[in-house]
């Protein structure tokens, strides 16, 4: 069992009269977490909102209803809670009168999810992201040297729980997730009519890592006009499947303003979608897969340290790039992502000049953990 680098931070929150919402994509770990968080626990109610007839029991729900499904429960747990209509004031009304009791909800569509607590629960809750396994975590329970060794591995078949847990089974389990449980609450909660494109979508995302996009670009690939592109990446997006960087602006004439690159979550998932498990060393992408990986490991490193960083790349219109860059109160870092430890960076001079306050830190395979 890995220990989750939320696991301290939850249980320091347990009966703190609010409520726990952890939000992630599936198989991501959000059950096992909180088995984890309440295996010391007694009274522990589970109700899981994939179950019609809980469902049925949540609905028309009143003080006095709640507490005959709560009875002596001291944790009660509502996963997949973005089943339940009116979660949101739902959760509100238990919070408010039974502020001695626990409650925990974990939910796999963020987007639909947050959109329905956010308000209803304003101060009344601590909300968590939850991520496939973070090099953090394999680190901590596997050791540092058993973790480099995996790292071609990691670079391919990524770090979803089960994939971790199940090597042999790797290729099987990713395109299990890919097909079934990757874009599911997507395609349910928006209704959307062409599933067919959002995976073509996917797709080319996926062999567009590392590079810019242009909705423009990648709706005449796939079919799909620029707004539709738009709105498909941002429910990906809130899905937790991708995510994306803007272009670092301040200085430069030059300096592209409005650019973005998209990243997967999940390097097993990107290469799930493209249906290519090579060997890291045997691939052309191998550097695409790299930076993929750290800028990802990157985004969960400051997620679960409470790090307030916002993330950036940076590029002129003479294609003069810097990989990856953080802003936090006032400071830039700069990084340069290279897979093979003998490539050189290049510098940029304009970077340099612009801002000269800025080291330019290059991350290879060989020092990459001093930096995660």
């Amino acid at each position: 069992m890995i220990e989750r680098a939320l696991l301290s931070v939850l249980k320091g929150r347990l009966f703190g009269q609010k409520a726990i919402v952890i939000m992630g994509a599936r198989q991501t770990g959000k059950t096992t977490l909180i088995k984890q968080l309440t295996g010391e626990q007694k009274d522990v109610l589970w109700l899981n909102a994939d179950s019609a007839i809980v469902r049925q029991q949540l609905e028309n729900l009143s003080v006095a209803k709640w507490a005959s499904i709560i009875g002596k429960s001291k944790i009660v747990v509502i996963d997949e809670a973005q089943r339940i209509e009116d979660i949101g004031l739902k959760a509100k009304l238990f919070v408010d009168n039974f502020s001695d009791i626990q409650l925990i909800l974990t939910g796999s569509s963020s987007f639909e999810l947050s959109n329905k607590i956010n308000e209803p629960l304003t101060g009344r809750k601590w909300e968590y992201q939850l991520f496939p396994l973070s090099f953090g975590e394999l680190r901590d329970n596997n050791g540092l040297i058993a973790e480099l060794e995996n790292l071609p591995v990691r670079m391919v078949y990524g770090s979803y729980p089960d994939v971790v847990n199940n090597k042999a089974d790797a290729k099987e389990i990713l395109t299990l997730i890919t097909d079934s449980y990757l874009y599911k609450d997507v395609l349910e909660w928006e209704r959307i009519k062409k599933p067919d494109k959002l995976v073509k979508l996917l797709q080319a995302l996926a062999y567009q890592v590392g590079n810019l996009v242009t909705f423009s670009e990648i709706g005449q690939l796939v079919g799909l006009d620029n707004e539709t592109v738009e709105r498909y990446i941002v429910l990906l997006e809130q899905a937790r499947v991708v995510f994306r960087l803007g272009s670092y602006s301040r200085n430069l004439r030059n300096e592209l303003k409005f650019s973005r690159k998209i990243y997967f979550f999940d390097n097993g998932v990107r290469n799930a979608l493209i249906n290519n498990f090579t060997d890291i060393d045997m691939r052309s992408d191998n550097g695409a897969l790299w930076e993929n990986w750290i800028v990802s490991e990157f985004r969960k490193k400051n997620c679960y340290a409470g790090n307030y960083v916002s993330s950036y790349f940076w590029r002129t219109t003479d294609k003069k790039e810097i990989d990856y860059l953080e802003e936090s109160n006032g400071v830039l870092k700069a990084y340069e992502f290279k897979w093979n430890p003998k490539k050189k960076s290049r510098q940029p001079s304009s970077f340099k000049d612009a801002y000269p306050d800025t080291e330019i830190i290059t991350i290879n395979p060989t020092n990459f953990y001093e930096y995660l």
